[in-house]
């Protein structure tokens, strides 16, 4: 007689063992609901991914807003039942999900480096590390059949963790979460370029060695996006510094460069965030809601360049922002410790106030702050724009993120610019820049006295349509192909009103409207696009 097939006991599907046990470590409000909803289920039973994923995400966009709006303090320390409400960062900025950056370089200049989980299972996706600290630079490659290595990879120092975590931020997987918490840009390749030596510094030579070096293999690599969450030397700041001239070599070449701005609150730029071709990514804290009900500036650096751009040129979440733990770190060991004695029940305060002091998530992932997180976003969302639209420019990219940026209220431009990164509009117009000698209407959808026009792009759909609350989702509306994969529905306009809609592509797959950052809860573990009239 065969074994039985493990098996899921909340949805029947088919699981290993050991992935089932891994419910053991999960907060207590997403207990109390899966054992709500399933009687018979206990925790020691285990559970599949998909299935507590499900649970993670009712219980946080059910009632996250609520707890978090009483809980969240503006500044640190962190609550530790806050801490377990994060929203995974593609359902934060509101992304496309038809877009993960696939077929883009992204070259992240950091002080060192990991081989973690996330960037190299279950496919390895970084093509080479580089020590730039020294002339010449030692560059390695590799393959993607290959977990890469390269020297003093696994002395889990310090300067191995800011490049891990930005890097991940941008374009982790989410391996080790089974996909909940990847980044914007989960399908990219990766270049890592370290520029901390041994005495734990960085300095200007070895960041302008960095950029040279993509400036030489940008064509070879197919290297689009450069990442740069770091400073150089804060001398002649408003002058033609090294990195800044570094900077502009690369965006000429046709390369985009984001840059941190720093976490100084002060009117002070260093470069490369001084660059006036880089775009320079502020903070932001949106409180971790989905809703982007309440906004608050982070304290990041701004001002104007000696070439009168001002900077920075839009904001991006910097708190509240998921990475993973660094493996073998002494963070790592406490935390699967510490969730392990909230499992037990035991030491229930201390265990509560040490997870809120790393700023644990799970065992394995944790929250981080700093624009240094800010601007691998921004690079996760410029990976998506191109892999929409191969075409765009540096100047496009600038031009489009700004267009479809969202102004924070009562903030000044000197401190926001645009205003805060909107994942799913900025792909949403890098598309429709494919087709301008057609598409001219301002923001979408476009709402007149007489109609509501919506307009999708999809190339792999034979049909479109629109379904929305405005009739009970009865009868859905048939878009027509206006142009090569651009819809278009035009609706009669309905009563004034609040009305939530979805899109549905040929006649089973649901989604919400890449072009309208307003989103609400289904009710399930999806989101309605919501539209006032």
């Amino acid at each position: 007689m065969e074994p039985l097939t493990p098996r899921c006991p909340l949805c029947t599907r088919p699981e290993l063992v050991e992935t089932l046990a891994e419910a053991w470590w999960l907060e207590p409000e997403v207990v109390q609901y899966l054992s709500q909803q399933n009687p018979d289920w206990r925790l020691a039973d285990g559970a599949c991914p998909t299935c507590l994923q499900e649970a993670l995400l009712h219980v946080h966009l059910s009632q996250g807003d609520e707890i978090l709006h009483q809980q969240v303090q503006h500044l640190w320390p962190l609550d530790a039942r806050a801490a377990f409400g994060a929203i995974p960062t593609p359902l934060r900025l509101h992304a496309d999900p038809r877009y993960t950056g696939r077929g883009i370089t992204i070259a992240f200049v950091d002080e060192g480096f990991y081989p973690h989980a996330d960037l190299v299972q279950s496919s390895n996706r970084i093509l080479a590390w580089v020590d730039a600290t020294a002339d010449p630079v030692n560059e390695l490659y590799f393959d993607r059949q290959v977990i890469p290595t390269w020297p003093e990879w696994d002395t889990r120092s310090n300067r191995q963790w800011h490049g891990t975590m930005t890097s991940a931020v941008a374009a982790g997987n989410g391996k080790m979460s089974h996909g909940l918490y990847r980044g914007l840009a989960s399908d990219t390749d990766l270049i890592f370029i370290q520029v901390q030596n041994d005495t734990q510094r960085i300095n200007d030579l070895a960041i302008v060695r960095a950029l040279s070096w993509i400036a030489d293999k940008d064509v070879e690599l197919s290297i689009r996006v450069v990442n740069l969450s770091i400073g150089a030397d804060e001398t002649n700041l408003f002058e033609d510094h090294p990195v800044n001239r570094a900077v502009r070599r690369l965006v000429t070449q046709g390369v985009i460069v984001i840059a941190a701005a720093g976490n100084d609150g002060v009117r002070k730029l260093s470069p490369p965030a001084s660059a006036p071709e880089a775009i320079t990514v502020g903070g932001l804290d949106d409180h971790s809601l989905f809703s982007h009900q309440a906004l608050t500036l982070w304290h990041s650096n701004y001002g104007v360049t000696h070439e009168n751009t001002v900077k920075p040129e839009l904001v991006a979440p910097s708190i509240w922002v998921v990475a993973p733990v660094l493996p073998g770190s002494q963070v790592e060991k406490d935390a699967l410790s510490l969730f392990e004695q909230r499992h037990r029940g035991a030491n229930a305060s201390e265990v509560e106030e040490r997870i809120k002091q790393l700023k644990l998530i799970t065992p394995h992932y944790q929250h981080v702050d700093g624009t240094s997180f800010a601007a691998p976003i921004v690079a996760g969302v410029v990976a998506c724009m191109i892999e929409a639209n191969p075409t765009l420019t540096p100047t496009a990219v600038r031009q489009l993120l700004q267009a479809s940026a969202e102004q924070i209220p009562g903030v000044g431009i000197e401190r926001q610019g645009a205003g805060v990164v909107s994942a799913g509009r900025a792909v949403a117009m890098a598309l429709e820049h494919q087709h301008e000698h057609w598409l001219k209407v301002p923001r979408l959808p476009y709402i007149t006295e007489a109609a509501i026009t919506f307009v999708l792009h999809e190339h792999n759909a034979s049909r479109v349509q629109v379904a929305g609350s405005w009739d009970n989702w009865s009868r859905p509306v048939d878009f027509a192909e206006m142009d090569k994969g651009v819809w278009q529905a035009i609706l009669k306009r309905p009563e004034s009103g609040r009305y939530e809609y979805k899109f549905v592509l040929n006649g089973d797959r649901w989604l919400d409207d890449p072009t309208n950052p307003r989103k609400v809860w289904d009710g399930y573990i999806g989101f309605n696009s919501l539209i006032f009239v």
